[in-house]
């Protein structure tokens, strides 16, 4: 059985859940199409792929289903303009943009009848993407992995102020792993919800086996935002936060902290399985998912607790 929201109806998809774009973790085919199979929106991560590795990709999904699914494109990456074309040569029905404005693009995504979600962390910048006429907004608070809001804001607060703000469908992101907090989300106004660290931790997630056992392994407080004065990043703790927090507390300057940030790279722990010196990125949700599952089984198992958990809420 089917839930019905907006997204879905939006997206043609029979459950309101939504994998991350994740470097790495789904820059291939396979676990976005697994998801998208199995009834939830799967996302290709362009960020690191090569222009050809993105359109075979996209080809490979296609041969395996064809249900809808989405591309991730960083509008700073410097293969933004490559991806965002073949995007669009390649029909995929949806993009998800982010760290950038919609636009200068959106209007020949528009065109060609693609969805455009836009992801926003605070409401401004959520008016904004509406405005420039988006389809709908991926609302990411302080709990996820990867790029957070500085502001560090809950994904529980920002997720009420947007929808208060708003009239577009918003899908939130950060701190859910499982129906009761996809349940949640719905009460607070969302449309569907965006799992990243979930995902990661499947067979299907493209991820050295040493990255997602040093998630795995996670509990309370073992994530933590390192690079404030610039694009923060959530991590689990290892030998390269420790480095750079000790940096920040002892007043090293600005230069001196973004050399060090620089220096250490997500591809190092997620492709090479340097999991201490390299940025293991993951939310705050590690702490509550103690295995791996694989991305189909995960997808029917949220939905069902999804339907339990509406189901509690209405006979309390």
């Amino acid at each position: 059985m089917s839930i019905k929201t907006r997204i879905t109806e939006l997206l043609g998809i029979r459950y309101p859940i939504v994998q991350a774009g994740m470097s790495w973790a789904s820059s291939s085919s396979l676990l976005a199409a697994t998801v998208s199979k199995a009834g939830g929106l799967g996302v290709i991560a362009a960020g690191p792929m090569r222009p050809d590795d993105l359109r075979r990709s996209i080809r490979e999904l296609r041969e395996i289903t064809d249900a809808p699914f989405g591309v991730n494109v960083a509008l700073y990456n410097k293969r933004a303009a490559e991806h965002l074309d073949i995007v669009l040569e390649e029909g995929a029905p949806i993009l998800i943009a982010s760290q950038g404005s919609p636009r200068d693009h959106i209007g020949r995504f528009k065109q060609a009848n693609v969805k455009w979600l836009h992801v926003v962390a605070h409401p401004d910048h959520a008016r904004k993407a509406e405005a420039a006429g988006v389809d709908g907004l991926i609302v990411v608070g302080g709990e996820a992995g990867g790029h957070p809001p500085p502001s560090g804001t809950s994904t529980l607060v920002l997720v009420r102020l947007i929808a208060k703000s708003v009239s577009v469908p918003i899908i939130a992101g950060g701190g859910v792993v499982d129906g009761a907090g996809v349940a949640a989300m719905l009460c607070l106004g969302a449309d569907a919800v965006q799992m990243g660290t979930r995902f990661l931790l499947t067979p299907e997630a493209s991820l050295h086996p040493a990255y997602k056992q040093k998630v795995l392994a996670a509990s309370v407080g073992d994530t933590t935002l390192v690079g404030w004065r610039g694009l923060p990043i959530r991590a689990v703790r290892n030998d390269f936060t420790a480095e750079y927090e000790a940096a920040e507390r002892d007043g090293q300057s600005r230069e001196f902290l973004e050399a060090l940030f620089g220096s250490r790279s997500l591809k190092m722990a997620a492709f090479d399985g340097d999991v201490e010196q390299g940025k293991v990125e993951a939310g705050q949700c590690a702490a509550l998912i103690d295995e791996l599952v694989p991305a189909a089984t995960l997808v029917e198992r949220i939905a069902a607790e999804t339907r339990e958990a509406m189901e509690q809420l209405l006979t309390k």
